[in-house]
């Protein structure tokens, strides 16, 4: 295999790695964000409080975007697989 081909694979496979994980980073970013907000305004000072709500929230997005995840991971894959004669006869 050629260095390109090797950087361009690589490269891929970083895109659709965070087109994957960036709905469920986000939303746990945003609940993280909200609840410390209201742990300040409030004075609740309480480590477990922030876990309860961004696993309802990670629940919520793998059920509203799952389907997009897996038809994203499903395409690469399938992109890999149609591209091994090409990598064989290349290298």
């Amino acid at each position: 295999m050629k260095d390109a081909t090797i950087i361009t694979l690589g490269t891929q496979a970083l895109i659709t790695t965070v087109k994957i994980a960036a709905p469920i980073l986000l939303a746990s970013l945003v609940v993280g964000l909200l609840v410390s907000i209201l742990q300040s305004i409030t004075q609740i000072q309480d480590f477990t409080l922030t876990f309860v709500p961004k696993l309802a929230a990670i629940a919520i997005v793998l059920f509203i975007s799952g389907h997009y995840m897996l038809g994203t991971f499903d395409s690469f894959t399938q992109h890999l697989y149609r591209q091994i004669p090409q990598l064989i006869s290349s290298g």
